[in-house]
């Protein structure tokens, strides 16, 4: 723990585990997607001042998107923050592109959003993007050919993956992914960042 500009910074790095094994050549492993899931936590001690709109915000100016939505993000480094603007405190810090996150409220630019742990916070909506990516929960998981779990296995990959989401056929609990160039299915409940009956072409 450190003391940055009046600001405790807490560094809760983790690096996740994210081997892809390419089970269509069995003596071949290859690296996927090493990005940490850094969150540092920035504690400022600032008061909200004069003026500011309270915490039950409405979004009249918001975009007239479905609620709740995924997203991703799209930046490198993305302040969280406790409220929807600048004047707002810094909570965390995301710094790993392309991490599914779930869009909950809207106010103007700003999105309030929610992470697979269940972190929530606001972000401009500069920094978030409509593509769809997944990162894949609990243990290692079986990418397959086909969604069937008797289907021919195309890779087995590591909890905190990122992927790109490409299809969820509706009635089925499966979905294809994209992961460092490998395409497969993966069952929903292997993943976060779909909806269980939601359907994607």
């Amino acid at each position: 723990m450190a003391s940055v500009g009046g600001a405790t910074r807490l560094d809760r790095s983790r690096y996740w585990g994210s081997i892809i094994e390419d089970l269509s050549s069995p003596s071949q492993a290859v690296p996927a997607m090493r990005f940490p899931r850094a969150l540092i936590f920035l504690s400022f001690f600032l008061f909200a001042g004069p003026g500011l709109v309270g915490f039950g915000w409405a979004a009249p100016e918001g975009t007239g998107l479905p609620l709740p939505r995924f997203v991703n993000l799209r930046a490198t480094e993305a302040n969280m923050r406790t409220g929807p603007g600048v004047q707002y405190p810094v909570e965390w810090v995301f710094v790993r592109p392309d991490l599914p996150l779930e869009v909950i409220a809207e106010y103007r630019t700003w999105r309030k959003v929610r992470d697979w742990q269940g972190t929530q916070g606001w972000m401009h909506q500069s920094m978030l993007d409509s593509r769809r990516t997944v990162i894949v929960t609990g243990v290692q998981r079986t990418l397959r050919k086909k969604s069937d779990t008797q289907s021919t296995a195309q890779a087995r990959v590591e909890a905190g993956v990122i992927g790109r989401l490409l299809e969820c056929p509706d009635g089925s609990g499966w979905c294809k992914v994209e992961i460092d160039g490998f395409e497969g299915w993966l069952r929903r409940v292997e993943f976060w960042g779909v909806y269980a009956k939601e359907v994607l072409r």
